[in-house]
């Protein structure tokens, strides 16, 4: 399970009540960084869903799902999710942090975004099942392309705020977390409620 875009921000379908802890489901993403270029520009990496699935059909996220039981911690849920999906080792994996939590309102999943640094040049291998294609994203694109937009899913029109790159669309938990990551990128030296250090990065990537 990859994708925790729906619903948007509640207040945009007029919905202010959050779950009770009780009823929270815990969740993890990995979400991928990478230097590329010559200036070692920062990029991220993320999966767009098959068209043809039931659920969040064609919609982009980071790899990740709900914790296993086997899962020692909430870590390795998303590595093994990231592992499952694009076939990312974990091995090539450096952890640098958590950014702070973020729920999804309708669903009661609470995700847990853990941010890790990578090789650049990885050779994919995306899960036919689930996963259509796996982006790789300039983070000053991502900066550059936010925005506010309308969508419609399952008949209702709703405003939201949004990432554009190109022909991709980014939004809901996925936007949230990403506006996360790029206020941390932008100002390194406050360490969140994550517990999150990009400090090196943001020098190395020139945010």
């Amino acid at each position: 399970m990859s994708a925790f875009t729906w619903p948007p921000d509640p207040s945009a379908l007029g919905a202010t009540d959050r779950p009770a802890a009780a009823d929270e489901i815990p969740a993890a993403v990995l979400v991928p960084l990478f230097l590329a270029g010559a200036r070692q520009e920062p990029h991220v990496v993320l999966t767009r869903r098959r068209a043809d699935l039931k659920r969040h059909a064609g919609e982009i996220s980071f790899p990740g799902g709900r914790r296993d039981a086997e899962d020692a911690d909430l870590s390795e849920t998303a590595l093994r999710e990231a592992e499952e999906e694009i076939g990312l080792p974990p091995a090539e994996v450096t952890l640098l942090g958590q950014l702070p939590p973020t729920p999804t309102f309708a669903t009661n999943y609470v995700i847990h975004p853990f941010v890790g640094l990578i090789p650049a040049g990885l050779a994919w291998r995306p899960s036919a099942r689930e996963v259509d294609a796996v982006l790789e994203l300039a983070l000053q694109d991502l900066r550059e392309g936010r925005t506010r937009t309308r969508l419609e899913r399952r008949g209702i029109s709703f405003e939201t705020d949004a990432f554009v790159v190109g022909e991709h669309i980014i939004w809901g938990a996925t936007a949230r977390i990403l506006q996360d990551l790029l206020e941390q990128l932008d100002s390194p030296t406050a360490r969140g409620a994550g517990e999150l250090d990009l400090r090196a990065l943001a020098r190395r990537g020139g945010a």
